[in-house]
């Protein structure tokens, strides 16, 4: 029987995401914890509606009143609820402590919670009231090897439905107790990608072969069925792989004056993704010969993105004139 929330066929949808939403509260100096909304997949879903891209969270959320405030802030901004009802399962939380450079530690509480509240099967249904949806994301905390049987089929389904996949590895090693479990199923869970976002960090931490993190990504993507890795670099800009060979390294001339960073990946990844819309690539765009400038404005959008992030406090996805506005105005360093 179909679920009563997920029989509306819609179609001005062309993006779905999946994984987690959150409340982060951010530690201060004086003691004070700062609630807001937030996890990686929340934020990337906003950045994307933001950007105008038609969006659609797969996820259900919960009925207190963070879980109110989490629907809130999504549908306003445009984003679709797959599952508009909320259900009785609490909100996920996160304690951020920022450092000196305002890189994020994280520290989550999971159990029981609203956003791990689906199956692979509930996903996959909720994709088919999207006619027109064309591309799927998931990533960061839905890669825990505990949620395996959720994202994994619902990975392959999509893929073998047609869709592009764009995986966020994003790793979170602090609160996964096993570490090597985490690496392998990481690493099995990018199989099902058609495009990789990782940044320098993640691939350290996945402990991955090769002298710098430009090799590390190299190695992944041949390891993978991917057509194109983004690698971010942090103040060192980003640089975009595609299985045929090519490299495209990007930053930008500006220095910038960074405020903290997240949600900077999220943001980089909607850039990207908003921009691969926009040019109609087809999943496989990478597997061989493509243009220099069809690359180079998808990392100059995807930079564009996260820089506007950065600038501010907290994750404040931009819209589309800005990172528009931005990419015309900023001078960007190419390689």
């Amino acid at each position: 029987m179909e679920n009563p929330n997920t029989m509306q066929i819609n179609s001005s949808v062309q993006v779905a995401t999946a994984g987690e939403a959150l409340i982060d509260f951010i530690a201060h100096a004086d003691g004070r914890f700062e609630p807001c909304l937030g996890g990686a997949v929340y934020n990337l879903t906003r950045a994307l509606a933001r950007q105008g891209v038609g969006t659609a969270y797969l996820n259900s959320l919960s009925r207190d009143r963070f879980g109110r405030q989490l629907a809130k802030g999504l549908q306003d901004d445009g984003v679709q609820l797959a599952v508009p009802e909320p259900v009785v399962q609490v909100t996920s939380l996160a304690v951020v402590h920022l450092n000196e450079q305002g890189h994020p530690d994280y520290a989550f509480y999971r159990e029981g919670v609203a956003d791990r509240a689906t199956s692979a099967a509930a996903l996959t249904q909720a994709c088919t009231q999207f006619e027109d949806l064309s591309l799927v994301c998931t990533g960061a905390l839905a890669l825990s090897p505990d949620d395996a049987d959720i994202y994994l089929p619902w990975l392959a389904s999509q893929r073998q439905a047609g869709r592009t996949v764009v995986v966020d590895a994003n790793l979170r090693p602090s609160v996964m107790p096993n570490l090597d479990l985490y690496r392998r199923h990481v690493l099995t869970a990018l199989q099902y990608a058609d495009v990789i976002k990782a940044s320098d960090e993640d691939l350290q931490c996945l402990d991955l072969p090769g002298a710098n993190a430009l090799d590390q990504a190299r190695y992944l993507l041949r390891k993978s069925r991917a057509s194109i890795l983004a690698l971010t670099l942090g103040s060192e800009g980003a640089v975009l792989l595609t299985r045929h060979g090519q490299v495209f390294r990007a930053r930008e001339l500006e220095s910038l004056k960074v405020v903290d960073t997240v949600g900077a990946g999220d943001c980089f990844l909607a850039g990207l993704v908003t921009a691969m819309l926009a040019h109609k690539l087809p999943a496989n765009w990478g597997s061989a010969p493509v243009s220099d400038p069809v690359a180079k404005d998808l990392v100059a959008s995807a930079i564009a993105s996260a820089s506007l992030c950065v600038m501010q406090r907290g994750c404040v996805p931009p819209t589309r004139a800005q990172v528009v506005e931005r990419m015309a105005s900023t001078a960007l360093v190419c390689a």
